[in-house]
């Protein structure tokens, strides 16, 4: 089968599809014919070995000096083609959307993924935009939910609501009742109205830490302010969300990245009244799925797709990641 192949970390360059054998799952894994994957950040963190901390902090993931796994792509959708030992809520045919967690990648004509690491896709979706939304839908709904327990009528104001998980966010935190307050540039102020923030704050024009608006929740995805900026804008009570932020300089990784900003967190947690975390150590799985999908399949939720390339364009794909901002979702075709 085809797929991008990585051997060190480096830059997209680094980056190359080739022939590699098929898999075959293993117990409890489903082996999908991959359809559609998508670009998360965490591709590109990985790609570079970035930060350095996560080469410590997650060696499932991270070898010293090259990924544990050599095919990048965390987001998957496509039809079963086999299932192993155990496995009993798929079978082949089935069309299936997930994460293939911290094994071999989506970037790939065929995958093996873990059966609680799937569910059914939303029958309302195609391939492609399925394939949006399991990590950044997930992240979402945990983060929203599982962390923050947003309530009907709370105040929220989401930092980077225009990226892949901000723009899930955004609509999420609408179906849960929420009053939704969005940061973004200026190009993607109408994208972040459309998916229904009740206000939309252009970040080049105006410095939402400066206004006197406070919040019962704020979810950073973009790592680019302080803490006290964050804290500034909470009700005395008030929960901050770090997920997420944190792009390489020049190519060049960072020693903590957006891992930075939640370790002070975690130490000024001790001293204030605020609630201060991040989503480290939230797995989602199969449930988060199953949720998303009543949402998408009720119009509640729906993905947003910036670009689609082909599997031969990865390195294209990540290149458009890192220095355009790219907003929502992009989506690769296979």
């Amino acid at each position: 089968m085809k797929a991008i192949v990585q051997e060190r970390y480096g830059s997209p360059s680094d980056l190359a599809l080739r022939e590699v054998d098929k898999p075959a799952p293993a117990a409890g894994q489903v082996l999908v014919r991959v359809h559609a994957a998508a670009i998360n950040a965490r591709d590109w963190h990985v790609m570079r070995g970035d930060p350095y901390l996560a080469r410590l902090a997650m060696p499932s993931v991270f070898g010293f000096s090259g990924p544990k796994h050599p095919i990048r792509g965390s987001d998957v959708a496509g039809r079963v083609e086999a299932v192993g030992g155990g496995v009993t809520r798929f079978q082949p045919g089935d069309e299936v959307y997930g994460d293939v967690c911290d094994l071999d990648g989506a970037f790939a004509e065929y995958v093996c993924v873990p059966e609680g690491q799937l569910e059914h896709k939303p029958a309302n979706l195609t391939f492609e935009q399925a394939a949006a939304v399991p990590m950044a839908g997930c992240t979402a709904l945990a983060g929203l939910r599982d962390v923050g327990r947003l309530a009907a009528g709370q105040r929220i104001l989401i930092n980077g609501a225009s990226g892949g998980v901000g723009t899930f966010a955004v609509q999420i935190a609408k179906a849960f009742g929420a009053e939704v307050t969005g940061v973004c540039s200026t190009r993607n102020v109408e994208l972040v109205r459309s998916l229904g923030a009740d206000r939309v704050i252009d970040y080049t024009r105006e410095d939402f830490a400066q206004g006197g608006q406070r919040y019962d929740m704020v979810f950073d995805l973009v790592a680019n302010r302080t803490l006290a900026d964050l804290r500034r804008v909470l009700t005395p009570t008030g929960l901050l969300l770090l997920s997420g932020g944190g792009v390489s300089r020049n190519g060049r990784p960072y020693v903590t990245g957006p891992m930075g900003l939640q370790i002070k967190a975690q130490v000024a947690a001790r001293f204030v009244r605020h609630r201060l975390t991040s989503l480290s150590g939230v797995t989602p799985g199969a449930e988060h799925l199953a949720t998303l999908r009543e949402l998408i399949e009720s119009g509640k939720v729906a993905p947003a797709i910036d670009r689609t390339f082909t599997l031969a364009q990865v390195p294209e794909a990540i290149r458009y990641l890192e220095a355009e901002h790219a907003r929502a979702k992009v989506v690769i075709t296979v």
